[in-house]
């Protein structure tokens, strides 16, 4: 059977060859798309069982057009760019891969977090992280991740996840916080790692922002979707003393670092997974979980009903 690696944003030379032994030692063969179109991708998936995508969009489209496909696999955590409901009117399984890029984003959080406090480094004083209290809304993988570098600066760690006990928190040092206001108004950093989903869009804004103690930051290295950016432009005009740094720049970037040039840190795209490091370890995971699918129905990462 064939698999579809289909990237506008290319795997690594070095986890494209570990795919391909991957695929083939499944008795598979690599269909390999780098930088193709919409249609190259609607064209290429035809006569392919499985398919591998980074950020890439797999939407009716590309499922109406893949007769063939039993699975798509998202190499990374995040899945917003599939239509899940599509894949599951086709009977298509959809995986992530959890985990395999929660350290290369972590540590960009922590990385864009001191370049902000230090000011850039422009020979002006900054100000430390240690005993600074860090709210992190969501504590999954990445979450975790982020928890246990701050820990290492010396910073209280609080977490919000109504799906992770507190004895898993607590075990890592992690004081559980179980409302959103608290997070909120304890934290004077909250990085932010909630999925885009229909409860998530949009929810984070001027109201909870309002909330936090003086000289606070948020740091969104999630999906840009959840920032209510009205609400976000609205709280930079409140608050002087508050500060936004994002992975993903918010539709109203222009404006914000225009208006506000030494409170807003932009990556000028989504670098969270862009390490060697993670673009191997999400590449790998991603094949390795479409041949298992293939063999036997493997399921694990699914999310899609």
């Amino acid at each position: 059977m064939k698999i579809l690696i289909a990237t506008e944003k290319p795997f690594a030379p070095v986890a494209v060859k570990g795919m391909k032994e991957v695929i083939e030692q499944g008795g598979h063969e690599l269909v390999l798309l780098e930088k193709g179109t919409k249609a190259d991708m609607i064209a290429a998936v035809a006569d392919c069982a499985g398919l591998i995508v980074r950020s890439d969009k797999v939407d009716k489209e590309v499922f109406d057009a893949a007769k063939q496909l039993k699975v798509v696999v998202r190499a990374g955590a995040g899945y917003d760019n599939i239509d899940l409901a599509e894949a599951t009117a086709h009977g298509v399984c959809v995986m992530n891969t959890p985990g395999q890029n929660a350290n290369a984003v972590a540590e960009l959080v922590m990385g864009m977090l001191v370049t902000l406090v230090r000011n850039r480094y422009n020979g002006t004083s900054g100000t430390e992280l240690k005993d600074k209290t860090l709210g992190i809304h969501a504590f999954g993988a990445v979450g975790r991740n982020v928890a246990r570098i701050a820990k290492g600066f010396g910073m209280k760690v609080c977490a919000l996840d109504p799906w992770v006990k507190d004895e898993v928190m607590i075990a890592e040092g992690v004081d559980p916080v179980h409302s959103l206001e608290d997070l909120y108004k304890m934290s004077q950093i909250v990085s932010l790692h909630i999925p885009a989903t229909d409860e998530t869009r949009g929810s984070v804004g001027k109201g909870l922002i309002e909330l936090m103690p003086k000289g606070a930051i948020l740091v969104n290295a999630a999906r840009k979707e959840v920032i209510d950016e009205a609400g976000l432009a609205e709280a930079f005009e409140a608050r002087p003393d508050f500060r936004y740094i994002a992975d993903v720049k918010p539709d109203n970037a222009a404006e914000l670092e225009e208006k506000y040039p030494e409170r807003v840190l932009f990556s000028p795209k989504k670098m969270g997974a862009q390490t060697a490091e993670a673009n191997i370890n999400a590449g790998l995971a991603a094949a390795n979980q479409v041949v298992a699918h293939l063999k036997d129905g493997f399921n694990r990462f699914q999310v899609n009903k």
